[in-house]
């Protein structure tokens, strides 16, 4: 089994600008490269990653790009294009696409100052460039709001398939439930809908926080999704906002404890393979 952390990212504070990244995030404000990932990995047998977007800039798309050229164990890219900007979203696609690692798209939708940002009609236009090209669309849902965006998006851009970014950031530390649980339902309703088991340790106490907190809301996605449409990721290096890499990996392994071994093996792989069209086996 070819084991994928489906979500991870790379930042240098140096030579990029991430707005969104200040003092205020503490151990996460500095620069993250290859190097200090790759011994963690190896801890915990993953395979290859899907790097992912953190900053809605080419800048951003082009240095994740020659990460990917540089190690082998990234296996896939998630980018950026202006998508309220079709023509010039058409033209970035084609020149990122020429690239073996380029992936899908992701925009920072929970940054954007309209919770309804998705559902302009230049944006639906530029989902529907994905849809013809093929790639896929990381949605970034953090309100309820964006939950509900997806049944619309799979209603109009029928061809566009989508992953849900960290379940949606659960109401983990309150131990809520609703809305939650029957918006990721509903959009689970629809085939072209996968989710990410990530990032679920930041919605969760930071200190305290163990499987056992996370496990209604796995075990709900498993229900609404099957493990076909779930695949994990580390959401690495935000996850050192409440833990470390090999905490998340450890933790994640008792939540799937329950699974057969095709089905743990579909979360910690086969359905990241499938979706970002990975090579069955990783680069020698």
């Amino acid at each position: 089994m070819s084991v994928v952390d489906a979500h991870q990212h790379f930042w240098n504070l140096e030579t990029g600008t991430y707005p969104w990244l200040t003092p205020e995030h503490g151990p996460i404000h500095r620069t993250f490269e290859p190097d200090e990932l790759i011994p963690q990995l190896a801890a915990a047998g993953v395979d290859r990653t899907v790097l992912v977007q953190s900053m809605d800039s080419y800048a951003d798309t082009d240095a994740m790009l020659a990460q990917a050229d540089a190690h082998d164990f990234v296996g896939a890219v998630v980018g950026w294009v202006p998508l309220h900007r079709p023509e010039e979203a058409a033209e970035a696609l084609a020149r990122h696409r020429a690239h073996p690692k380029f992936a899908g798209i992701r925009h920072l939708i929970h940054d954007e100052p309209d919770p309804d940002w998705l559902l302009q009609d230049t944006v639906i236009e530029g989902l529907g460039l994905l849809a013809e090209a093929g790639l896929p669309f990381d949605v970034v849902a953090v309100l309820p709001r964006h939950l509900e965006h997806i049944p619309v998006l799979a209603e109009r851009v029928p061809g566009l398939r989508m992953v849900i970014d960290h379940l949606a950031k659960p109401p983990i530390r309150e131990k809520g439930w609703e809305p939650w649980a029957s918006l990721i339902a509903r959009a689970a309703e629809y085939p072209q809908v996968h989710a990410k088991v990530s990032g679920l340790n930041t919605a969760a106490d930071p200190l305290t926080w163990s499987a056992a907190d996370l496990r209604p809301y796995v075990e709900h996605a498993l229900e609404v999704f099957g493990p076909d449409r779930l695949m994990f990721g580390s959401d690495w290096p935000v996850a050192l906002l409440a833990g470390d890499y090999a905490q998340v990996w450890r933790e994640t392994g008792v939540l799937l404890s329950g699974l057969s071994e095709a089905e743990r093996a579909a979360v910690l792989g086969g359905t990241a393979t499938r979706f970002y069209d990975l090579p069955e086996t990783p680069d020698a």
